[in-house]
């Protein structure tokens, strides 16, 4: 019934507006959080009514975690085929033999496709090409995505099947070639549109990896990314490049009730003219599926070296600075969208490719909730601006974590000015943490782990003064995202009338080192009241 209330007790209270030590009961009526402080306050507050209680034994309880920019569906998708990530593949040779073990497991002439590389990790010290895939996969086609979604590297039998559209490099993107100029094998940004099968050609608006599949595949691979959201205590996330392939997707689990969180959908820009001849822009939808800020792109991604410093890179075999537009295409672009009502979020990693969306959201007139994808490696004068804007910087400290050494090999100190979490914060910034899933780990504990530790594979730590305390960490994956997707009235903390998204935690987060929370899973995870992983515990 939906005025059944329970009192869930016997674990500290641990979030943004609940001073720390005073609540370890939330009493939940229906959907909603009812009430929030001591097992007697809280009883008291609820003199008269019928309520349960439930002892969940120590630990403490969470809000719902909000990840703001994370590819749901797509994650979903990675969680099948090729493992290609990292430490499973850690070369040129152990690629080519796990794609070769793939095929061998497949019929002839079906797609092999992989997800994770990560160039930069090789000893090879080069770019994979399709001659290294060749002789493991003659009879099927290739691709393997690298792990920010913006590169791949594709077989010959892929090529052929793209005919002569490799010939020339597309506005967006590029293709390695060999010293006649031919296609090797290696696909980046807007390269991608031209070499698979794919669902939606989206140009030069982004890099594509919406592979064309069946709606029976789609919805399998969104019922899998969300199971392991829910386990791992997200219960919002914010898809940040949605085609009519993921809308369709995202809205059939929502008529079917089976959506199983709730879902923010950013639509890439190469949707603009249709959602806008339809009436649409952001904001519209409920409290479990809306539409949010229209997506552009400035430069490439931070891991796949291919975002735009002033400096440029130190290695350019694997490293090269790419622009999707020309500045003034860009502000052209995001110009229209604003005038048509639609709050903007423009991918942007390195300063220049930064400082060209901050000129497209000045020329578009925009102040408020406008965002900045990643926001990489702003300048100090660009934080002036972007806290001038209120510019909503979206953060993913674990490519600290999970890239950082290789960072420091190519971008030298200007490594320390990523992702300046402190600073933003002390300049009263909107900012956010999200994981970008499926480009990092999309568990939220090791996000927040992340940006308190600083700290690389080896043990390096990148911008010690940037690093964040537990609870401005945690603020930032909840509370912050959930203002900055328009949500902040009903998600991100305990708060009484808000939506009862919560989770549940054996140990109590505050008493944990960055090391220890980052590999602390939740108990159980409750979403509008309802336990939706994890075994509810017993009255």
């Amino acid at each position: 019934m939906d005025d059944e209330t329970v009192l869930l007790t016997g674990a500290a209270v641990v979030s943004p507006e609940v001073a720390a030590g005073t609540a370890d009961t939330v009493a939940v009526r229906g959907s909603r959080v009812a009430a929030v402080g001591t097992l007697e306050a809280v009883r008291a507050a609820l003199t008269g009514a019928r309520y349960e209680i439930v002892d969940l034994g120590g630990g403490c309880l969470t809000p719902g975690f909000v990840d703001p920019h994370n590819h749901l569906l797509a994650t979903g998708e990675t969680m099948s085929g090729v493992d290609a990530g990292y430490p499973a593949v850690r070369s040129i040779a152990d690629l080519a033999r796990a794609v070769g073990e793939a095929a061998l497991a497949q019929p002839a002439g079906t797609w092999v496709r992989g997800s994770g590389m990560d160039v930069a990790k090789y000893p090879e010290g080069r770019l994979p090409t399709a001659a290294d895939l060749d002789a493991v996969s003659p009879n099927h086609p290739v691709i393997v995505f690298h792990k920010s979604g913006h590169s791949a590297v594709v077989n010959s039998v892929a090529l052929a099947m793209a005919g002569g559209a490799t010939g020339t490099d597309p506005k967006g993107g590029y293709f390695d070639r060999d010293e006649t100029g031919r296609a090797r094998g290696y696909c980046v940004d807007a390269a991608l549109d031209l070499v698979f099968p794919r669902a939606v050609d989206i140009g030069c608006h982004g890099p594509n990896f919406h592979f064309d599949a069946t709606a029976e595949d789609l919805d399998h691979a969104l019922e899998v990314g969300v199971r392991a959201y829910q386990a791992a205590g997200i219960t919002t996330v914010c898809d940040p490049q949605v085609t009519r392939r993921e809308m369709s997707t995202y809205l059939r689990a929502r008529r079917a009730g089976r959506l199983g969180m709730r879902v923010v959908a950013m639509p890439l820009s190469s949707n603009l003219p249709a959602l806008s001849e339809a009436g649409l822009s952001s904001g519209i939808g409920d409290d479990w599926f809306r539409i949010g800020a229209m997506k552009f792109y400035s430069d490439g991604a931070l891991t796949s070296g291919t975002a735009l410093f002033s400096g440029g890179y130190s290695n350019d075999a694997l490293t090269r600075g790419q622009l999707f537009w020309q500045p003034g295409q860009l502000s052209e672009l995001v110009a229209d969208a604003m005038a048509r009502g639609w709050q903007v979020g423009i991918h942007a990693q390195g300063d220049l490719g930064i400082e060209y969306a901050l000129r497209a959201i000045e020329a578009g007139r925009g102040t408020g909730r406008h965002r900045i994808e990643h926001c990489g490696g702003p300048t100090p004068q660009q934080l002036g601006r972007i806290a001038d804007l209120g510019v909503i910087p979206v953060n993913q400290p674990n490519f600290l974590t999970e890239s950082g050494d290789e960072l420091l090999a190519t971008l030298g100190d200007r490594t320390h000015r990523l992702q300046p979490l402190r600073s933003e914060l002390d300049r009263r910034i909107l900012t956010v943490l999200s994981s970008d899933a499926f480009v990092s780990n999309y568990r939220p504990i090791r996000t927040i782990a992340s940006a308190m530790g600083r700290q690389t594979e080896s043990g390096t730590v990148i911008g010690a003064d940037e690093r964040l305390g537990f609870d401005d960490a945690l603020r930032m994956h909840t509370l912050l995202p959930a203002e900055a997707l328009g949500l902040d009235g009903v998600i991100g903390s305990i708060t009484p009338g808000k939506y009862a998204d919560l989770v549940h935690f054996t140990a109590n987060l505050n008493d944990l080192r960055p090391a220890e929370l980052a590999t602390t899973t939740p108990n159980a995870t409750m979403i509008a009241g309802h336990w939706v992983t994890g075994a509810p515990p017993k009255p």
